[in-house]
């Protein structure tokens, strides 16, 4: 009978858990999975015991999926999805495609080259159906020219090796911005008056803004001195949209480090900041509109007298 319970046991157990050891650096969707999942299972009130239970799995392996560092085939994630209360519809359908997607992409070629944080950030932008932008210093990387991105970069390291990927990188980063739903940016005004290289990149930079501002989902508008240093004060910050709200990201990138956040409060408090930033800043680029319809500056106006001073 011993013998028998032992293979009925044997039988039940999971292949799952005789796949490779946890990984030592998951990456930003792993992650972002994994707390998802915890998020989940916190709300439902179910123990690490018990969704281990449910998985016939040990706890260890619990843990190890909630920090992203085991992946969770589709018939153990559907179990959990069910057991949390998670019905069918976007954010079930996003948690079961990020269980298996790849995380194979363009940016593939970079690896060992540039920075996980990079990486990581080309991978959720590929992702995301909508980008709120601010900068409080330069032109958004999306929005860059080659000449302008190259300025910018070398400025910050000089002499280094990895000049010449991280601005392919960056340009290669740029392709989602046709498939997004929307693309909204606020650029202060010093971000357009300080010279950039020379007056020939920083016009050609300007003059990329107004074609990219022709794109119908896309918004840029311009923070003016007169406003005062609100946008410098709250610096510079990204806000990605996922294909349910529950899966939007804030992105903050620091001197040395970066911070992907998924909190829906931090999200929220930077989501009116932004709204603020917008309402203050000027009317919207728009190089359809006739002379006689700028009566009252607007982001155009002031974009077009920076270029006739750059002359």
């Amino acid at each position: 009978m011993e013998q028998l319970a032992a293979g009925r046991k044997t039988a039940r157990t999971p292949t799952w858990r005789k796949t490779m050891p946890p990984r030592s650096t998951p990456s930003e969707r792993q992650r972002r999975l994994g707390a998802e999942l915890r998020k989940l299972r916190t709300r439902a009130r179910l123990s690490g015991d018990e969704v281990a239970a449910l998985l016939q799995a040990d706890r260890s392996r619990v843990s190890h999926i909630e920090a992203g560092r085991v992946d969770v085939p589709r018939n153990g994630l559907y179990k959990l999805l069910r057991a949390y209360g998670c019905e069918s519809g976007p954010l079930f359908d996003a948690l079961m495609d990020m269980a298996h997607d790849r995380g194979k992409g363009w940016w593939d070629e970079y690896k060992g080259v540039l920075s996980r944080r990079a990486l990581d950030l080309a991978e959720l932008e590929s992702g995301a159906i909508s980008i709120r932008a601010h900068e409080s210093a330069v032109v958004p990387g999306i929005l860059q020219t080659e000449d302008y991105a190259r300025a910018v970069m070398s400025s910050v390291e000089p002499g280094n090796g990895r000049l010449d990927p991280g601005v392919n990188f960056r340009m290669g980063r740029q392709r989602i911005l046709a498939g997004l739903r929307s693309y909204h940016a606020v650029i202060p005004e010093s971000g357009l008056r300080m010279m950039v290289g020379n007056a020939k990149i920083m016009r050609r930079q300007l003059l990329r803004l107004i074609e990219v501002a022709r794109m119908p989902h896309v918004t840029v508008q311009i923070f003016p001195f007169e406003k005062g240093p609100y946008s410098t004060f709250v610096r510079s910050f990204l806000l990605l949209g996922g294909v349910t709200s529950e899966l939007d990201t804030l992105y903050r990138e620091h001197p040395t480090s970066a911070d992907f956040i998924g909190d829906g409060d931090t999200i929220a408090d930077y989501a009116r900041m932004f709204e603020e930033l917008a309402s203050m800043a000027l009317a919207p680029i728009n190089p359809e509109a006739a002379p006689e319809d700028q009566e009252v500056q607007d982001s155009l106006s002031l974009l077009q007298h920076i270029l006739y001073e750059l002359r």
